[in-house]
């Protein structure tokens, strides 16, 4: 299992995102988004997931995933 951190551009679009996950038993929370990733929304969800994510939705700004190094950027809003 990876944990992931996604950033939002609306405190809707977290809560929404957190429901997602809680829909698909992934473990999740919502807290501030950590500074180096994000200025947008000060909401972000902390989610743990292998494989399936939930569905992403106009709201989502970025997915990363956490690694002792540092963030991974598996997804970018501006980048599709």
């Amino acid at each position: 299992m990876m944990t992931y951190i996604a950033t939002f551009y609306s405190h809707y679009g977290a809560i929404q995102f957190r429901k997602n996950c809680e829909k698909m038993h992934l473990e999740a929370l919502v807290m501030p988004v950590p500074r180096d990733l994000s200025s947008s929304c000060g909401t972000c969800v902390r989610f743990v997931a292998e494989g399936e994510f939930p569905e992403k939705n106009e709201e989502v700004e970025q997915i990363v995933r956490i690694e002792d190094s540092g963030y991974v950027c598996i997804y970018h809003a501006d980048g599709e």
